[in-house]
């Protein structure tokens, strides 16, 4: 019997990243896991902004709410963004853009987690400041920045993240979640 793929199992939003660069290979192989996502007729409605080196590290680092105070000492970043105009057109007004860049970014951690790194998507940015930062146009969604490092020590981290750092991985059962043959949750 099969089991539950070891990078899905491994992959945690630590906080605890060092500041050692990642070399351009593994960044590469990142990136090609996250093109390699499916998507609406292929569309592939994704685009990411790799920032790692100045002064791209600097608008982002600035960019950070203080919750994301661990992100700062990372030494990659990858922005996921997309557009409505970059999705299919679909009659009923589904936008897919959104779905799928949500896989893109799921297979871009996969891969990073296989590579021995840390890959922690987080929504806690000043959008504007990066979109003026680092050109993105205003137009666009910027819909994560995954924060991309080695692990590191945990020493700078609040109380509050050092016991999320050890702590078990909660997720809800299955039947919590998943109905067979219609809508069967008690909301």
């Amino acid at each position: 019997m099969a089991e539950i793929v070891s990078e899905i199992e491994k992959r945690r939003a630590f906080r605890a990243i060092g500041e050692q660069g990642v070399p351009e290979d593994v960044k590469r192989r990142i990136a090609r896991a996250a093109l390699l996502a499916p998507s609406c007729a292929n569309k592939q409605p994704w685009r990411f902004v790799i920032a790692d080196e100045e002064p791209a590290l600097s608008v982002v680092r600035q960019s950070l709410s203080g919750g994301n105070y661990w992100a700062k000492k990372a030494p990659l970043y990858l922005l996921a963004v997309t557009d409505p105009t970059f999705d299919c057109d679909l009659e009923d007004r589904r936008s897919y853009a959104l779905f799928d860049t949500g896989m893109a970014v799921m297979n871009l951690q996969l891969q990073a987690v296989a590579e021995g790194l840390v890959a922690h998507p987080i929504a806690g940015f000043s959008d504007t400041q990066l979109k003026k930062g680092l050109k993105i146009p205003e137009s666009h969604i910027l819909i994560t920045i995954v924060v991309v490092g080695y692990p590191g020590d945990d020493s700078h981290l609040s109380e509050k993240h050092l016991v999320l750092e050890s702590s078990r991985q909660e997720r809800r059962a299955v039947e919590d979640l998943v109905s067979k043959n219609g809508w069967y949750f008690d909301e």
